[in-house]
């Protein structure tokens, strides 16, 4: 369970690239979110971008894994209170079987997108910092890739954990 409570030391990265990328809704590219309206980050700051990339891609992997193994109990454990205050486990479980069972087992995923939000107080989403990870998953039961989300949230004791998970 370790790698979905995801201790990162990189407070000052968090606050760059979410400075960068603030604007950004979920599942959008960072090249195509207003990134001309915001200073670009130095070449150190873009360095640890692409390892928080690969660690939060990584992580998400992790979690589709778990979802792929019937397992989606355990990612909601492990999940940041604003999940667990949104969803019940046994709500969360249940709707991650009907979405999986209606396209079957994964049969290909592409390479992830990630994207960073930050959201103030007030607004649809609880406020927060978050990284989301799209892949294009291909499915048995579905011919054409669709997106599979899974989303983090930066908590107050400084840990990313799972936010959210979904396939549309």
């Amino acid at each position: 369970m370790n790698a979905l409570r995801l201790s990162l030391s990189a407070a000052l990265l968090v606050a760059s690239a979410s400075a960068a990328h603030a604007q950004q809704p979920p599942a959008q590219p960072a090249a195509q979110a207003g990134a001309a309206a915001q200073p670009p980050l130095t070449p150190e700051q873009q360095a640890q971008v692409a390892r928080q990339d690969a660690e939060m891609g990584a992580a998400a992997l992790q979690v589709m894994q778990m979802i792929d193994s019937n397992r989606a109990g355990e990612v909601w454990d492990g999940a940041s209170a604003t999940m667990k205050s949104a969803v019940t486990r046994d709500e969360f479980v249940r709707q991650l079987n009907v979405d999986r069972n209606r396209l079957g087992a994964p049969t290909k995923r592409d390479q992830p997108v990630v994207s960073r939000s930050q959201f103030g107080a007030g607004e649809a989403v609880p406020e927060g910092i978050y990284i989301n990870v799209a892949s294009p998953t291909t499915f048995a039961s579905q011919p054409e890739a669709v997106r599979e989300l899974v989303s983090f949230r930066f908590d107050e004791d400084r840990t990313w954990r799972v936010s959210g998970y979904s396939v549309r």
